[in-house]
C-alpha cells in the first residue's frame, strides 16, 4: 500500500454522496496515502447514516464520540508510516457480538472505525430473520415491507444502504448468509473453529458483510489472521443442488442461482458436473445438539451420516453451489412455517465455509443468493468465485439504494 507523503495534509470534507459508492479498500487507501482523514471518512458516514437510517432502522446504537477519537487515532498511526489495511474504515458492529469478539478487535487492530450497533432479532418470536431497534423493525434496503433477512440483520441493510461498507456478522444457521442475500450483499461463513465461537455447540462462526468481493478478500484476512489467496489457478470442479434432497425451494430462486452457476461454468470459472446431493434434512439435530438437557444420540446420529455424505461429495468436488434460501425475503409478520435456514445450517453442524453471493432479483424486486460452499479451510475458493461473479456480472452497488 502506498505510504502518506510526509507532510502532505489530508483532504479535509468528504460528503455523503461520494462517501456511500467507496469500498473499504479505497478508503483505506485514501486515508493511507493522506487524500482524505479518517476523520472525515467518519464524519460521511454519520452524515448518510442521518440521510438514510431513520427509515432503515439498520442500527441499534451509534457512537458518534468514540468514533470521532478512534478516526482521529487512526489519521494519527497511518501518518506515522503504520500499515494499516483497513485503515479508517467505518464499520457496523452486530449488537449480539460487540465490540470485545476478536472479528472486531482484528478489523479495529487494522485500522477500522466502529461508528455503532447493528441490530439483531428481538427475544419475542422463535425466528430470526429479522431485525429489531426501538424505533421499530429494521427495513429492506430494497423492499421496505419486507425485512432484510437475519440475525445479522443491520449489518447487511447497513452496508446495501451504502452507510458503511463493512460490518461484522456471525452466523449460527445462516445469520450472516441469509440476510447477504436478501440486502443483496456478500456474507461470508468462515470455516467452524477457525476463530472462536460464543456458541456451546460451536456452530456460530463470524465473518464480514461487504458490498465487494475486493473488500471480502481484505477483511478476511484481517480476520483469520492468515492469506486467503488462492494458491493456485486450476479450474475447481463444483456441483449444483437447488435442495439439498429436502428442502421446498422456490423455483424463481432456484432459477436466479442456478442461472449464476451456469454463469461461472460458461466462463470458465469451475467445472460443474452433475452429482446428485442427498442430505439429510438438519431441522432436528440443529436445536437439539445447542440444548444441553436433549437427547444428542440422534440429532449425532444424522450429523455424523451427512459428514459422511459431505466427505464424499467433497471427495469429488471442490464447490457445492445451492440457493441461500428457498424462498424471497418474507414481511415483517414473520416466515410462516417455512424454515429460511433450510439451506444453510446443514453447514454450521459440518463446519464448511460457505459465502452468500448476489445473483440477482426476483420479479417482485427482491435479491436473491448464490450459495458457495467449499471444503474446509477453503476460503479463498469462496472469494474467487464471488470476484468471478462480481466480474461477470457485476451487481447494483449498494450505495444506490436511497
Amino acid at each position: 500500500m502506498e505510504s502518506r507523503a510526509p507532510g502532505r495534509p489530508p483532504r479535509a470534507v468528504i460528503g455523503a454522496q461520494r462517501y456511500r459508492g467507496l469500498t473499504a479498500s479505497r478508503i483505506a487507501e485514501l486515508v493511507t496515502t493522506g487524500a482524505l482523514s479518517a476523520v472525515a471518512v467518519v464524519d460521511a458516514a454519520f452524515e448518510r447514516l442521518r440521510e438514510v437510517d431513520d427509515r432503515l432502522r439498520a442500527f441499534r446504537e451509534h457512537w458518534p464520540e468514540e468514533a470521532k477519537a478512534a478516526a482521529a487515532e487512526i489519521d494519527r498511526r497511518a501518518g506515522a508510516g503504520e500499515d494499516l489495511p483497513l485503515a479508517g474504515v467505518p464499520i457496523g458492529v452486530k449488537a449480539w457480538e460487540g465490540t470485545g469478539s476478536l472479528q472486531v478487535r482484528r478489523l479495529v487492530a487494522a485500522g477500522c472505525v466502529p461508528i455503532g450497533a447493528t441490530s439483531v432479532p428481538g427475544r419475542s418470536t422463535p425466528w430470526q430473520t429479522w431485525g429489531e431497534t426501538d424505533r421499530g423493525p429494521t427495513a429492506n434496503p430494497w423492499r421496505a415491507d419486507r425485512t432484510p433477512g437475519g440475525s445479522s440483520a443491520g449489518s447487511a441493510a447497513a452496508v446495501a444502504a451504502g452507510i458503511v461498507p463493512l460490518a461484522t456478522g456471525t452466523d449460527g444457521a445462516g445469520s450472516t448468509r441469509i440476510p447477504a442475500a436478501w440486502c443483496g450483499v456478500l456474507g461470508i461463513k468462515v470455516t467452524g473453529g477457525a476463530l472462536p465461537s460464543k456458541d456451546p455447540a460451536g456452530f456460530t462462526a463470524p465473518g464480514p458483510v461487504t458490498r465487494t468481493a475486493a473488500d471480502a478478500a481484505r477483511a478476511l484476512a484481517v480476520v483469520l489472521d492468515r492469506p486467503v489467496a488462492a494458491a493456485d489457478d486450476r479450474l475447481p470442479v463444483a456441483t449444483w443442488s437447488a435442495t439439498l434432497g429436502y428442502a421446498d425451494t422456490d423455483r424463481p430462486v432456484a432459477a436466479l442461482a442456478r442461472a449464476a452457476t451456469e454463469r461461472l461454468a460458461g466462463a470458465g470459472a469451475l467445472d460443474l458436473i452433475e452429482e446428485p446431493v442427498e442430505l439429510l434434512d438438519p431441522e432436528p439435530a440443529w436445536p437439539a445438539l445447542r440444548d444441553p438437557a436433549a437427547d444428542h444420540a440422534p440429532a449425532n446420529a444424522l450429523r455424523a451420516e451427512n459428514d459422511r455424505r459431505l466427505a464424499e461429495l467433497f471427495g469429488r468436488a471442490e464447490l457445492l453451489l445451492t440457493p441461500v434460501t428457498p424462498g424471497p425475503p418474507h414481511g415483517h409478520e414473520g416466515p410462516g412455517s417455512r424454515m429460511n435456514t433450510s439451506l444453510t445450517w446443514a453447514f454450521n453442524l459440518s463446519g464448511h465455509p460457505a459465502i452468500s453471493i448476489p445473483a440477482g432479483f426476483t420479479e417482485d424486486g427482491c435479491p436473491a443468493g448464490l450459495h458457495v460452499v467449499a471444503r474446509h479451510d477453503r476460503e479463498d475458493l469462496l472469494l474467487r468465485m464471488a470476484r468471478e461473479y462480481e466480474r461477470l456480472a457485476p451487481w447494483p452497488m449498494p450505495g444506490d439504494v436511497r
